[in-house]
Formats: structure tokens, C-alpha cells, sequence
């Protein structure tokens, strides 16, 4: 009977080998891909102008971590962008200087894999994370700031202005684009593949049999039709195509010119709730069934298909960058 069980094992491996592989193809098929394993293709895909260096990754992460980017010296980037986290902050809405609520009642996108997205901002009004960094600075409700604020703080500190020589050389002005660039220069190593990227790039074993049914089950249904590209998201898509969203009066967003919304990476997406712009649902569960209705027109989506689903989405959490609170240069 052990010879008998042995034997079917034995001959069970070249199926399931077989099943890896057809899985792997259907998913690179599809338009999913892994976050790559080589360090410098991986650099040219974050960076192609070759602008990061150590000194200007380390005074972007100075910068992302200083309050005095903000009006009132309250808050900084990581405020809304926590790294300890997902790099969200686990808030319904966005909240600035003086507790001040996004008059939209948008919540903050993830900062973690943000490089690889399409564009930047629910509404997708940033091409890139240079850009998108001006944004929160420059916003009212945000960090308050204007650009001649903040190039004035930046150059009354004279660590920042010996750091920004170090980094871009003695003849370097101190610019809000340039400060603003900084920043994105740090945001680009916040990269976190994960055991799903292990599995496109060859691991059979990084994922287990129901994360690999919910894989099958996130193509099946559709989900990769806006969800897909190495963020697994990141590009403008219509929203609410089948019915409409239950919490849509909650603000008064309503997307782009021409209605498009910036669809979330899945990537940590377990470590994001709540979901949605709006941050109107708390469970992902919930957020699975409120997407199939109103995207994909399913309403009869089962129990087990959300267990696999959100077993897959556990698969989509990244090993994150190791990052200290640096030190800031004093006033």
C-alpha cells in the first residue's frame, strides 16, 4: 500500500509541474508581470536617466521624513505615507495641516511599488513621481506650502545645503523641483516583490495550492482586466462600469475628463484597508464582492472563490526595503 501511494505521488509530480506551468503562461499571458530579480534591470525599469545615487537617495529620505515641509512643521510625507505599513495610512480620508479632511474625501495611495504605476493621483494628473511629489507639498490642505516656502526653509539649513552639494555639486541651485525630484528619487526604492514575482520568475513552491486557485480565479473572472501590469494595477480605467458603487455620494470625486479613476495596485493590498477612493470599505471580503458587481457584473461570486482570491492577495505582500528614520539636519 506505501509502494501503491509512493507510486501515485510519483507519477502526480509531472501533472502538477505541468499545471505550474500553464498557470505561470496564462498569468505572463494575461499581462501580469514579476518584479524583476536582476538589480540592474531593475534599475533601468525605476530609472532610466540614471539619476539615483546613494547621497541623493539618503537626502530624498531626509526630506520625505522632515515636517518642515509642511506650513505648520506638522506633518511630512510618511505622515500619510506610512512605511512601516502598506505605505497608506489606513484613513477612510487624507488629513493635512491643521486636521484639515480632503474636501473630496479621497484617501492616500499606497507610496510602496507607486514607480511602476501608470500615473500618480486617483484622478491620474500626474505623469510621474517628480511630479506627483509637488502635489501634497504645494495643496492647501495638504502640507500647505508654496514653492518659494519651501526652497527658503530647505536653504536657511545649511546641512541641507551641504548635503545638496555632495549630491548635485557645489554649483547646484536649490529649486522646489529640484527638492520636489529628491523626494522621488527616495520614493523609487520602495520596491517590495514579493512571493507571487518569486513564482512568475520560477519558483513552483512560492505559492501554495490556494493561492495558486486564487491566481486561476483572479484570471478567470476578470480581475486582471484592469488589475494587471507588474503594479497589478496603476493605469486609468472606467470605474463602476456594470452598476454603480454603493458609497459614490460619499465625496465628490467622479475621475478624470472623462470619467477614468487611477485603478489601486493589489500589491500590499492586505495591508490597505479601507478600500476604494473613498476608503468606504473596511473588509476586503466586502471589497472583492463590491468590484465584482459593479466592474465585472458578478453577483454570484462564491465564498470559497473569495477565500482563494484573498489567499492569492496574501501572495501580493512584498518583502519591504529595510528603512531607518534618518537623522535630520538641524535648523
Amino acid at each position: 500500500m506505501k509502494r501503491y501511494f509512493l507510486t501515485l505521488i510519483f507519477l502526480s509530480l509531472p501533472l502538477i509541474a505541468n499545471l505550474d506551468i500553464n498557470l505561470v503562461k496564462s498569468a505572463k499571458r494575461s499581462g501580469l508581470k514579476a518584479i524583476p530579480t536582476d538589480k540592474n534591470v531593475l534599475n533601468m525599469l525605476i530609472d532610466p536617466n540614471s539619476d539615483m545615487t546613494d547621497r541623493k537617495i539618503e537626502l530624498g529620505k531626509k526630506l520625505f521624513f522632515d515636517k518642515r515641509l509642511s506650513k505648520d512643521n506638522t506633518i511630512n510625507c510618511a505622515s500619510c505615507h506610512n512605511l512601516k505599513e502598506g505605505g497608506a495610512d489606513g484613513l477612510s480620508v487624507a488629513i493635512g495641516i491643521k486636521g484639515q479632511k480632503n474636501p473630496h474625501h479621497l484617501n492616500s495611495p499606497t507610496v510602496y511599488n507607486s514607480v511602476l504605476f501608470d500615473v500618480q493621483f486617483w484622478d491620474g494628473r500626474s505623469p510621474n513621481l517628480a511630479d506627483q511629489a509637488k502635489g501634497p507639498l504645494l495643496s492647501p490642505f495638504e502640507m500647505g506650502m508654496t514653492p518659494k516656502l519651501a526652497e527658503n526653509r530647505i536653504n536657511s539649513i545649511k546641512g541641507y545645503v551641504k548635503e545638496f552639494k555632495e549630491a548635485y555639486g557645489n554649483n547646484v541651485k536649490i529649486t522646489f523641483d529640484l527638492i520636489a525630484s529628491t523626494i522621488s528619487i527616495f520614493e523609487k526604492t520602495l520596491i517590495t516583490p514579493s512571493r507571487f514575482d518569486d513564482y512568475l520568475n520560477g519558483d513552483t513552491k512560492a505559492l501554495s495550492l490556494k493561492e495558486k486557485k486564487g491566481l486561476q480565479t483572479f484570471i478567470d473572472r476578470g480581475c486582471i482586466n484592469c488589475h494587471t501590469g507588474i503594479a497589478i494595477g496603476g493605469s486609468m480605467q472606467p470605474f463602476a462600469i456594470a452598476d454603480e458603487f454603493k458609497f459614490k455620494d460619499i465625496g465628490d470625486f467622479k475621475g478624470d475628463k472623462d470619467g477614468l479613476v487611477k485603478v489601486p495596485s493589489l500589491r500590499n493590498v492586505v495591508l490597505n484597508s479601507p478600500y476604494f477612493h473613498n476608503g468606504t470599505v473596511v473588509k476586503l471580503s466586502d471589497a472583492i464582492k463590491e468590484m465584482s458587481r459593479i466592474q465585472l457584473s458578478i453577483t454570484d461570486i462564491e465564498d470559497y472563490e473569495i477565500e482563494n482570491l484573498i489567499a492569492f492577495l496574501n501572495s501580493l505582500v512584498g518583502r519591504k526595503p529595510s528603512i531607518t528614520e534618518p537623522k535630520l539636519p538641524k535648523e
